[in-house]
């Protein structure tokens, strides 16, 4: 029997791990949409199994075209909150309306479920979506929980990791639980919920779970370095220091947003564990720091991030 999985937005990075996940299983076939089908690599738009149907977030006839027929829709979606909550809603209608019976979210985070309204505010849409697919009774929600994913996490935007000094900088005492998955193995695991027809609700899959020291010891394991661990302050502080910068420079998006990610890590509260569903998927092998770091030169990390799917 051919499964037929729509990928809501192929072109983004995310989706193309996916899209390639996929087609590794014999039985799947790909309906991709997008807004710009020659921006599909030609490894995946000239494969016999994809098909691509162009079209906006907003173009509810190329939407309904889009999900007729699958068995399963996925949203990679990437964008602003009107996007990202009434985009996912006509996706939504549009399979309740057509028969499809499942929904994956556009959600791959830490366990926003736990969050109230406005605490991590980047998290609300996910929310809203949560809330409307509940509300269904033609379609089953899907909601895959990865924690933080690895290659932004060492990027410059998250300030975590300084290459030029070999140091990791971490808010609390280092000895919290940091929940991580690469990309790549995200997309593992939703290919393998993707032809899972019984998987529905929150999906915990989760590459890796484990403190600063052990991310370290990793690191000197694989490239034979010992970082220096360096705290920034206490949880406190960096609640203090997050919500200053929000009011004195709310234009500045991006001098709080990590932050803020970063506070509802160290104080546990997003966290999908400690219990998991990864043996529920056999077939996918969790990747650990220590795996990110095999793959990735260490010249290389702080800009992993921009390398996802780019060879796809």
């Amino acid at each position: 029997m051919v499964i037929t999985v729509g990928i809501a937005g192929i072109t983004g990075r995310f989706a193309r791990l996916l899209a390639a996940s996929l087609l590794k299983y014999p039985d799947v076939e790909v309906r991709g949409y997008c807004r710009d089908p020659p921006k599909v690599s030609p490894a995946l738009s000239s494969n016999p199994k994809v098909t691509l149907i162009k079209g906006g977030g907003f173009d509810t006839t190329a939407i309904t075209s889009f999900v007729s027929g699958c068995d399963v829709v996925v949203c990679c979606y990437l964008g602003d909150d009107k996007l990202m909550v009434n985009g996912q809603k006509l996706l939504i209608d549009a399979c309740a309306e057509n028969g499809v019976p499942r929904y994956v979210a556009s959600d791959w985070s830490l366990d926003y479920t736990k969050l109230e309204f406005g605490q991590l505010f980047l998290q609300d849409p996910m929310k809203h979506i949560k809330a409307y697919l509940d509300a269904q009774d033609k379609v089953k929600g899907v909601h895959i929980l990865v924690g933080a994913f690895m290659e932004p996490f060492v990027s410059p935007a998250f300030g975590i990791w300084d290459p030029t000094t070999v140091t990791f900088r971490y808010w609390g005492t280092g000895d919290e639980i940091w929940e991580g998955t690469t990309y790549e193995n995200a997309a593992e695991f939703t290919a393998a919920v993707c032809v899972d027809g019984d998987a529905h609700g929150i999906v915990r899959l989760v590459g890796s779970a484990c403190t600063f020291h052990g991310i370290a010891e990793s690191f000197e394991k694989v490239y034979g370095v010992k970082p220096k661990l360096e705290s920034r302050g206490s949880q406190e502080e960096l609640y203090t220091k997050m919500h200053e910068l929000r009011k004195t420079q709310p234009e500045n998006f991006f001098s709080y947003l990590f932050l803020f990610f970063q506070y509802y890590m160290v104080n546990g509260q997003t966290l999908a564990g400690p219990q998991y569903d990864n043996e529920r998927y056999p077939q996918v092998k969790p990747a650990t720091w220590e795996d990110f770091f095999k793959i990735v030169p260490r010249e290389e990390l702080a800009g992993s991030y921009f390398s996802v799917g780019q060879n796809i």
